[in-house]
C-alpha cells in the first residue's frame, strides 16, 4: 500500500458508490466512464483492495469498499472542518448530513423542512432516518438527533429547537363511559394508552400541575412504540393519552379528543443533539437554525 492517490479519487469513488454506476458518475462529473474507471483503478491499486463488484451496467461496493467509503466520509469531514476554521464560519454547508428523529415528528415536520433545506443548500446530501429508539450518535455516525426530550448525555451538545408541552386528553366517548379524572393520582385507575417512547420511562408519566411535579404509574390494555397508532386508539375511545400538544392539536380542534386536567402538562420541548466534534460544523449550525425557523412559523410549524 503506497497511498499514492488524490483526494479527488476518493470523491469519484464515493460518488460512484452512491450512484452504483460508472456511467452515471461520469455524467454527473461531466467526464467519461473510462476516466471514472481509471481513477478508481488507481485508488484500488494504491489501497491494495477491490472496491467494486463490476457488472455490465451496474457496480456494487465490496466489503472493503464499504470500509473505505466510511473512512472517506471522515476524511472529507476533517477537510470541511479545516476549511470552516480557516474561513471563520463564512462557508456554505456541504457534504453528507445524517439526521435522525422519531416517526411522527419526522414525517409531519422534520422531513418537509429538510426538503426545503436541501433546496436552499444544493451542496448538502441529506439522509433522514426515523426511529422510535435512543440513537447512539457516535456508533451510528449520526450528525444530528432531533428528540422530544432533554438531552441527558453530558458528552453531547444540546440545541433547543422548539418549545412544547405534553397534554392529557381522551375521546368524548371514553370520558362519557369512564368519567373524568379529578387528580393526577386518579389516572392510575383509568385505561391509559402507553407510548413506548425512546426517551421516556415506560408506563411512568411525569406531570406538572397545581400540586407541583408528580409521577404516576399508568397502565392500560393497549401500548405501542408508534405515536400515530396510540393517537388513533385515543380517538377510538380506548383510553387517556399524554402527548405533545402539536401531535394532537388537529384532533383537539376537531373535537375527536378533549383536554382533561387542563392545568397539568409535561415537558415536550424539541431538542437536537450532536457531538462535540461537530459543534462548529457549518452543516449542523445551518440545519439547527433552519429547523428552529421552520418549526416556529410556516407550513411545518408545531401547533400550539
Amino acid at each position: 500500500m503506497n497511498l499514492d492517490f488524490q483526494l479527488d479519487d476518493l470523491r469519484v469513488f464515493c460518488l460512484a458508490a452512491r450512484k452504483a454506476s460508472f456511467a452515471a458518475t461520469a455524467l454527473e462529473l461531466g467526464t467519461s466512464p473510462a476516466y471514472v474507471s481509471k481513477r478508481i483503478a488507481i485508488l484500488e491499486k494504491s489501497l491494495g483492495v477491490t472496491l467494486f463488484h463490476r457488472a455490465a451496467r451496474r457496480v456494487t461496493v465490496t466489503e472493503d469498499g464499504e470500509r473505505v467509503y466510511q473512512s472517506a466520509q471522515e476524511i472529507f469531514e476533517g477537510v470541511e472542518r479545516m476549511g470552516e476554521t480557516v474561513a471563520g464560519g463564512r462557508v456554505d454547508p456541504r457534504g453528507a448530513l445524517r439526521v435522525t428523529t422519531s416517526f411522527r415528528l419526522g414525517r409531519k415536520h422534520i422531513a418537509p423542512a429538510l426538503s426545503e433545506l436541501a433546496r436552499r443548500y444544493p451542496a448538502l446530501d441529506i439522509t433522514l432516518d426515523v426511529v422510535d429508539r435512543r440513537v447512539d450518535l457516535i456508533a451510528e455516525n449520526v450528525d444530528l438527533d432531533v428528540r422530544i426530550a432533554d438531552i441527558e448525555e453530558p458528552h453531547f451538545v444540546a440545541h433547543r429547537i422548539a418549545e412544547s408541552r405534553r397534554v392529557l386528553c381522551a375521546a368524548p366517548g371514553y370520558l362519557a363511559s369512564r368519567g373524568q379524572p379529578a387528580t393526577v393520582a386518579e389516572l392510575a385507575r383509568h385505561d391509559c394508552l402507553v407510548l413506548r417512547d425512546r426517551n421516556q420511562a415506560f408506563g411512568v408519566w411525569r406531570i406538572h400541575g397545581p400540586a407541583g411535579a408528580e409521577k404516576v404509574k399508568v397502565t392500560g390494555r393497549l401500548s405501542s412504540n408508534n405515536s400515530e397508532i396510540v393517537r388513533g386508539w385515543a380517538s377510538d375511545g380506548q383510553g387517556i393519552l399524554f402527548a405533545a400538544h402539536w401531535d394532537v392539536a388537529e384532533d383537539l380542534a376537531a373535537g375527536k379528543l378533549v383536554r382533561i386536567l387542563p392545568d397539568c402538562h409535561g415537558p415536550a420541548d424539541i431538542w437536537a443533539a450532536t457531538t462535540v466534534r461537530l459543534r462548529d460544523s457549518a452543516k449542523v449550525r445551518v440545519c439547527v437554525a433552519f429547523l428552529r425557523e421552520q418549526l416556529a412559523k410556516g407550513p411545518y410549524a408545531l401547533a400550539g
